[in-house]
């Protein structure tokens, strides 16, 4: 049996998936697109995946078994420059917490708010 990523899967809960999906979708510049959930409790949009990649597949979650709000878990997600989607962060509807900062061999990151009040980050190697 092979070694498995921590991460299989991520999810960002959100009070308005609506107003989540165009904050992401404008900060990354990437479609969201709807999946299904079995029980029918979730509305799930998922980020693009390649469920066969490296790394680790989710989406934003409006759902009654989670809220959204800065608690002890941080999503990053991976950028060629992490500056570049922390400049379009504010004009979405977030805020930029810590600004793009080193972490010595391990490249850079930028911290920030969602529209939704979630903490996520954007790591990059340069």
């Amino acid at each position: 049996m092979s070694q498995m990523n921590a991460i299989g899967w991520f999810d960002i809960f959100v009070e308005d998936l609506e107003r989540a999906v165009a904050f992401y979708e404008t900060v990354f510049e990437r479609k969201l697109e709807p999946i299904g959930d079995p029980t029918g409790e979730t509305q799930i949009m998922s980020f693009p995946a390649e469920m066969n990649a490296y790394g680790a597949g989710g989406g934003l979650s409006k759902s009654p078994h989670g809220r959204p709000g800065v608690g002890g878990t941080i999503v990053y997600f991976s950028s060629e420059d992490c500056a570049v989607e922390e400049a379009r962060v504010t004009a979405a509807g977030g805020q930029v917490i810590r600004p793009k900062f080193s972490i010595g061999q391990y490249g850079f990151v930028s911290l920030s708010m969602d529209s939704e009040g979630n903490m996520f980050g954007i790591a990059s190697m340069s």
